[in-house]
């Protein structure tokens, strides 16, 4: 078998092309429009005059100063509500919390002397002076003076009396048949008050007397009008913030009878000496005085001429005292007039009186243990 040549190269086949793969780049009339362009009115600037060109910048100048004024507006309403909110520099206005501060405080006081007439005046007196009151010797207030500097001070604060109203006298002297009540609705048992009506009243007590209050009618809380002046009728607050006790005064005692004050000693001041010599006059505290009240009930003393008062106490479950009152209703110095159990005696010096009619009565029980004093 011979080889036999091929075909000559050129008459070879070609080879087949390649077939074209993606990304192709497709016919220019198979292309969708345009993508991400706007629309060729819009493209066009033919339609753009000077004037319309002139307008549009105007246009943009005017929303910048609008712009600008508006942040120049809202930074100055800015400055001026934070001076609202917490006062102009140098004092020269109150803070907003402060002035509402000081508006309710005015508004609880005002109440807390409403709820002070209607339930304690008539035990501590309208005017808070308790045996003090000129009215006193008719009257009798069993609850101890409150209206008195040196127990504003730091005796009757605001969480001593806050305790007091909740738990009642025997707070203050460990009395469980303490006359003074509970009144907080929170004590046990409840009392009469709320908690709002007592921050109210220990408002009132608490109150300063360089400020005017006025007299509100309870039910419309409008001011009450004097009659006889045609003015709103006022009060003022009882503490005097510029108070300060003498140095190296004695605390004011906690308990409600060594409280009691009637311008006699009631802080265990020393009774003065008794004369040996001087008259005596004795009047008595029999068992049951509470009810009963003091045995005789009339005394008689020489005038201008001193005398020795003997109080006898024999009531040996509730504790008295006895405090001579001027005919002003002052209270005369006779000594320690500390309340105290009985059986015993005590003797008080009493100075030299003129001639007049002189009440006396026990401070614990003053409506019920009172008599008369004639000097003559």
């Amino acid at each position: 078998m011979t080889d036999q040549p091929g075909p000559p190269p050129e008459q070879l086949p070609e080879p087949a092309p390649e077939e074209e793969r993606l990304p192709a780049t497709r016919p220019q009339e198979t292309m969708p429009a345009e993508r991400f362009t706007a629309a060729p009115p819009v493209k066009a600037i033919a339609g753009l005059t000077p004037a319309r060109s002139a307008s549009i910048v105007r246009q943009s100048g005017s929303a910048r100063w609008v712009g600008f004024l508006t942040v120049i507006f809202v930074s100055l309403f800015i400055v001026g509500y934070w001076f609202y909110e917490l006062g102009a520099p140098l004092g020269l206005s109150t803070p907003r919390l402060a002035m509402e501060a000081q508006a309710q405080q005015v508004t609880d006081v005002e109440r807390g002397y409403n709820l002070f007439e209607a339930n304690c005046a008539r035990c501590h007196g309208p005017s808070g002076l308790g045996p003090n009151e000129p009215d006193a010797a008719s009257v009798g207030y069993i609850g101890p003076q409150l209206n008195d500097q040196s127990k504003l001070f730091t005796h009757l604060n605001e969480q001593y009396l806050r305790n007091v109203l909740t738990v009642g006298g025997r707070y203050v002297c460990g009395n469980p048949n303490s006359q003074m009540p509970i009144w907080s609705n929170e004590g046990n048992p409840p009392g009469p008050l709320n908690y709002r009506q007592i921050d109210e009243l220990i408002a009132f007590l608490r109150a300063t007397n360089d400020q005017t209050y006025e007299i509100r009618d309870n039910s419309t809380n409008e001011p009450v009008i004097d009659p006889a002046t045609g003015k709103v009728k006022t009060f003022t607050g009882w503490r005097d913030p510029n108070y300060k006790p003498a140095p190296g005064a004695t605390p004011f005692p906690d308990c409600y009878l060594n409280a009691l004050t009637g311008g006699a000693s009631a802080s265990g001041a020393p009774a003065a000496s008794i004369d040996p010599n001087a008259p005596v006059v004795t009047v008595t505290a029999p068992s049951g005085a509470a009810t009963s009240g003091f045995d005789p009930t009339t005394l008689q003393a020489t005038a201008n001429k001193g005398f020795t008062l003997v109080f006898d106490d024999q009531d040996p479950t509730v504790q008295h005292n006895i405090v001579i009152n001027d005919p002003s209703s002052k209270a005369v110095p006779i000594g320690d007039t500390t309340p105290f159990l009985g059986p015993k005696k005590v003797s008080y010096a009493v100075p030299a009186l003129p001639a007049g009619t002189y009440a006396f009565m026990c401070q614990v029980h003053p409506t019920t243990m009172k008599g008369t004093l004639v000097v003559k």
